[in-house]
Order: C-alpha cells, then sequence, then structure tokens
C-alpha cells in the first residue's frame, strides 16, 4: 500500500516547466534555419545546408520535447491512471532517432560532394555560420539550469550547444575555404559534423531507449534499494521489486515486504516511502506488506518470475 505523502517538499521533483524557453526557442530556430537553407544554396554550401539539416532536426525536437512537457503536467484519467508522464520518454527517444535520420542523411550527402567537388561562397558561410553561433547559444542558455533534472531538457541544452560549437566549425571551414580554396573542407566539415552529432545523440538515445524499456534509471542503485527495504524493522525478505521511470524526471517502485507476525504498519511505511525520496530519488513507491504464511505463497516470490 501506498501512504499518504508524508511532507509538503515531497512535491519538489515535480520538473520546472520551460514553455517561455521552447517557444523562444523555437522561434529563433526556425528563423535561423530558413536563413541558413536560403544561404546554403546561394552559396553552394554543403556544410551550410548539413547545419540547416541539423537544426531543423532540432527545431522539431525542441518542439515535440515541449509536447511532451505540456502533456506531462496533465493529471490522471480514468484510462491513463500516470497520467501522460511518459510522452516524455517517447519524445526523448523519438528526438533520438530523428537525429540519427538526419546525420545519415548529411553523411550520404557529404560523400556524395566529396566525389564530386563544387566551389562554395567562403564568406557567406563565415557569415551565417557565427549567425548561428549566436542564436544556437542564446538558446542553450535558456535551457542550462534544467539540464541535470530532465532528459528532454538536457537533450535541448546539448543539441544546442553542441549546435553552436559545430557552427564555429562552419566558421572555420567557410575561412579555411577562403585562405586555401580546397573545395573538399566543404564536405569534410559536413562529415565532421555528422560524426559530432552521433556522439551526442547516442547517450541520449541508449538512456530514452532503457526508460522505454522501463530498464532501472540510471541514477538509481537498485542493490542499495534492496538493502535499504530489507533493513527496515521486521522486514525478512523483500521480492517482486521493480524500478522505472515514469517520466524522464520521475521515478517509480514497487515491492513486496515479508514481515512474519506483523500488522499493517502505516508509520512504517510512512517512512519508508519518505526515505526512499531522499536517499534514492524515487518519488512514487508502492509497498505491498506479506507475512510469509506458508499456506498462501506469494506466486511472485521467485527471482526472475514478473
Amino acid at each position: 500500500m501506498t501512504p499518504p505523502q508524508p511532507h509538503p517538499h515531497h512535491h519538489h521533483h515535480a520538473p520546472v516547466y520551460f514553455g517561455r524557453a521552447f517557444a523562444i526557442g523555437i522561434g529563433l530556430n526556425i528563423a535561423y534555419v530558413a536563413a541558413e537553407a536560403v544561404y546554403g544554396l546561394l552559396a553552394n554550401s554543403l556544410a551550410l545546408l548539413a547545419d540547416a539539416g541539423h537544426n531543423f532536426g532540432d527545431v522539431l525536437s525542441l518542439a515535440m520535447a515541449w509536447l511532451a512537457a505540456t502533456l506531462a503536467r496533465k493529471g490522471p484519467s480514468e484510462r491513463y491512471t500516470y497520467g501522460l508522464r511518459g510522452s516524455s520518454i517517447l519524445a526523448a527517444l523519438s528526438n533520438g532517432a530523428l537525429l540519427l535520420v538526419v546525420t545519415g542523411g548529411i553523411a550520404w550527402a557529404a560523400i556524395l560532394r566529396l566525389m564530386h567537388p563544387e566551389p562554395s561562397a567562403g564568406t557567406t558561410v563565415i557569415g551565417v555560420a557565427l549567425a548561428g553561433v549566436a542564436v544556437n547559444g542564446l538558446t542553450a542558455a535558456m535551457f542550462a539550469s534544467g539540464r541535470k533534472d530532465d532528459l528532454n531538457i538536457r537533450g535541448a541544452f546539448l543539441h544546442m550547444a553542441s549546435d553552436a560549437l559545430v557552427a564555429l566549425g562552419v566558421a572555420a571551414a567557410g575561412g579555411l575555404i577562403l585562405l586555401t580554396g580546397w573545395v573538399w573542407v566543404d564536405p569534410a566539415v559536413s562529415l565532421i559534423i555528422g560524426a559530432i552529432i552521433v556522439a551526442g545523440t547516442w547517450s541520449l538515445m541508449r538512456e530514452s531507449l532503457d526508460l522505454a524499456l522501463q530498464a532501472v534509471p540510471g541514477g538509481v542503485d537498485r542493490a542499495a534499494v534492496l538493502r535499504y527495504l530489507e533493513a527496515l524493522p521486521g522486514v525478512s525478505e523483500v521480492h517482486d521489486l521493480h524500478i522505472w521511470g515514469m517520466s524522464t524526471t520521475e521515478t517509480a517502485l514497487t515491492a513486496h515486504l515479508v514481515r512474519p507476525g506483523a500488522e499493517i504498519d502505516d508509520a512504517l511505511l510512512h517512512r519508508a516511502c519518505a526515505e526512499l525520496e531522499t536517499r534514492f530519488a524515487v518519488h512514487h513507491a508502492t509497498l505491498q506488506i506479506e507475512t510469509g504464511a506458508e499456506a498462501h505463497p506469494c506466486v511472485l516470490a521467485p527471482d526472475g518470475v514478473i
């Protein structure tokens, strides 16, 4: 059973809503993507077009993350008893997949351009790329404060920060083209951009996939949680322990506690749920008490049974 929430601070884990940051970031990046695509075509720069494609993917990512953050704030319903918190996990997973698809397109176009190099306007590349440093840097700064608490916010921050660094690389490529006339620099930088995107996206993709498969969240030590529950007064056994992410910010837990001869102890449950949150960041704990009577064994007791 789950006792009433013990302290007012039990709601401190609720994710901070970055609605204004999402709105401003999406608006700035849509305008920049449009300008970058136009100037990329005019300058015949694959690096600019590749970065525009990447930034457009990030606009979609920001939009999905914003939608998920909004849906996650909705309360439970008759059908969705946890509310729509899981939408944040789906958004994180979709964003990772989208970025990998965009990266594949960038890499393919760059390889074709390396095989058939074409000149590009270095001055235009430099100007547009430096504008990208400003836009992406500003957007990243708006998400900086929430990057440690929410996978979606961290994804938005990392995407924007990496975009700013990539834009610096594109500007450097434009300068090198002006100095040397090496037309292969443009597609080469595009391939480097693709490698940076994959490197930055892979860990987010893995974490969001783990959450989608209801793995124990990375910040929770399952063994330590088990030791804590086993050490509770009167507990002789703990089984059917499950820990998973309800969203990218909230963790749930269920477990059966065997307490031979004991009665329901609301004070113990009250304390256990409070300490599970403060010690392990488990926000929603459901604990079932059993006496371990041989006449009524729990069918979920053996390890490996679900």
